[in-house]
């Protein structure tokens, strides 16, 4: 290829909307273009990054024994009618009707349409398993799109389903993807950590995401140096403290607070660790009639302690707030409390409330609350002696740097991640709402056991860049380089020894299957290396008369603080060996 041939449109400066750091460069290197929030057209210099995605995850996919299919962007609105999907879903799922007045989905995910499939196709044991997956353009209806393609509102997904016969099966299933995953996220080359994550409504512990290590990412990864142990924030695990309760020494008192409503305001006012406060949070949970109607509430009391916060998916696993919560409005709390949110605790109630106290907060002696009265905390409060133990104990708060590892092999530190590509057990979730049933060996209809493995096409390029970039520009690996080598020659255009030495080695590269570029645009080389540095092309070459008159070129890789000389006539068996081709 030759750049005089291709489209090269950098920019100097970013736009103004372009706020991390994936997005400003993509913008500037010419390989995305907004047309609309959350939209954008990919220019070729980006294209070819999200080809060099794609053909990594089809060869991996194909290889675990994955089909590729195609499945509609436009989808009935029957299908996602079955699964109670369509009515569900909120704003995110972009709704159209066409002529006739028909519902109609754009898909943010095809699990209906690959089910309807399946119990259309797979009626027999005998044809399971069976994996299905699809490279396909998604919407989602973002109500704030940001960061380029990290969040946009259409995108490239990888989603596959797998089908099986049993949970056995489908664990085996699930295995395979797995594993799948984690060579193509080795072949990227990029640092990842597969992580536990949380399964949701359906339960279960088959679930992963897969988190591209970067400053900047969303997600809080947890893991063990010391061991395997790694896991979203949702699901890490605080262990209890080892280790009984220590006995009360302090009396309990009722201390003024006024105008202290935090816990870190009140540690500070009384000269206390905040490790010694507790805060308090409550919850309802609801019944319904028939027509949903609220007819009766139930309130919690969530105690934790001062310096920990709390996560909500744990919450919503404790036993009797699994049936969904909501924070409790400020006349239930009055009702039940006496007082409005700030001096909050579980002494002196004014009507009873279902306790719960994170793990830690159980073994804790000699601590602080709120007094149930505006500008008053009390100080020395014991289970057992002040108040009984709690209704519940349970692990609902976010673990925190220097924890024990659940798998007791060392500590827990925290990393910024960005997600990129998720393995899920489904169940019969989805086969069960739309009978989606095969013929097991007695001739008895059976639900099928499914699971889905996703990637974000368009997103992991830009979590590519998030991890590899300086104060110039993009640093691709290899593997996700647009261009894996650029030859850069200096006044091309006024010698032709530097085009002929130019074009035989872009000639013998492109030969030997290497995706070589040839700078032939005859701009100064200030200008060329930026571009390239810009662009984040991994190996450059440049070409100049006073070189080759000494018999040397030079290279240098993007990563390097200067070039290195290497003569004429090694270059090409150089090249092959810094690329291994």
């Amino acid at each position: 290829m030759k750049a005089s041939q291709f489209l090269i449109s950098t920019l100097k400066e970013a736009p103004a909307d372009a706020e991390v750091m994936s997005h400003r460069l993509m913008m500037r290197a010419g390989m995305i273009k907004k047309l609309g929030a959350g939209i954008y057209t990919y220019m070729p210099m980006g294209l070819r990054v999200i080809r060099k995605v794609e053909a990594i995850v089809r060869e991996e996919m194909n290889r675990a024994g994955a089909i590729e299919c195609t499945m509609p962007v436009v989808q009935p609105a029957e299908l996602w009618q079955e699964t109670g999907r369509f009515e569900k879903m909120g704003p995110e799922l972009l709704r159209i009707k066409d002529r006739h007045d028909r519902d109609f989905v754009v898909q943010p995910t095809s699990e209906e349409v690959v089910t309807d499939i399946a119990r259309q196709e797979l009626r027999s044991y005998k044809q399971l398993p069976k994996n299905l997956y699809q490279i396909q353009t998604k919407f989602r209806d973002e109500r704030r799109p940001r960061f380029g393609l990290m969040r946009g509102r259409e995108f490239i997904m990888k989603d596959a389903y797998s089908f099986d016969r049993d949970h056995a099966a489908a664990q085996i299933s699930y295995q395979v993807m797995a594993e799948a995953y984690r060579r193509i996220f080795d072949r990227f080359g990029l640092r990842y950590r597969a992580v536990a994550a949380d399964s949701g409504a359906i339960g279960g512990d088959l679930s992963e995401e897969f988190q591209v290590i970067a400053a900047t990412g969303e997600d809080a990864i947890v893991y063990c140096a010391d061991s395997q142990y790694a896991a979203n924030m949702e699901k890490a695990e605080a262990l209890a403290p080892a280790g009984p309760r220590p006995a009360p020494a302090q009396a309990l008192v009722r201390t003024p607070t006024p105008g202290k409503s935090t816990c870190a305001d009140v540690a500070q006012l009384l000269n206390l660790p905040l490790a010694t406060t507790v805060k308090s949070l409550v919850l309802a949970t609801d019944q319904t009639n028939e027509a949903g109607e609220i007819v009766k509430s139930q309130i919690w009391l969530l105690l934790l302690r001062g310096d920990h916060d709390m996560n909500e998916v744990k919450a919503g696993k404790v036993p009797g707030l699994d049936v969904g919560f909501r924070f409790a409005t400020v006349p239930e709390i009055v009702e039940h409390f006496g007082t409005p949110p700030g001096y909050l605790g579980p002494i002196g109630l004014k009507r009873p409330v279902k306790v719960v106290a994170d793990r830690e907060v159980a073994v804790m002696a000699d601590w602080v609350c709120g007094g149930n009265e505006a500008d008053v905390h009390i100080t020395g409060v014991n289970w057992g002696r002040d108040l009984p133990e709690p209704d519940l104990v349970a692990d609902f708060r976010n673990v925190v740097e220097g924890d024990p590892s659940p798998d007791g092999k060392g500590r827990l530190s925290i990393e910024r991640g960005i997600e990129v590509g998720h393995v899920f057990y489904l169940g019969t979730k989805y086969s069960r709402a739309m009978n989606a049933t095969f013929l097991d060996e007695t001739g008895k209809p059976q639900f099928m056991e499914m699971g889905c493995y996703g990637i974000g096409i368009t997103r992991l390029p830009a979590a590519a860049i998030e991890q590899n970039h300086d104060e110039r520009g993009i640093i691709w690996p290899d593997a996700l380089a647009p261009f894996t080598v650029v030859v850069c020659p200096i006044g091309m255009d006024r010698s032709a020894e530097v085009k002929a030495a130019a074009e035989k080695l872009h000639d013998e590269l492109a030969a030997l299957g290497v995706d070589v570029l040839l700078d032939d645009r005859g701009e100064r080389p200030g200008a060329m290396f930026a571009d390239w540095e810009l662009i984040g092309v991994p190996h450059r070459v440049v070409i100049s008369d006073r070189g080759l008159k000494e018999g040397q070129l030079e290279y240098q890789h993007r990563r390097d603080a200067a070039a290195t000389k290497v003569a004429s006539a090694e270059v090409l068996a150089f090249l092959r060996e810094r690329l291994k081709v």
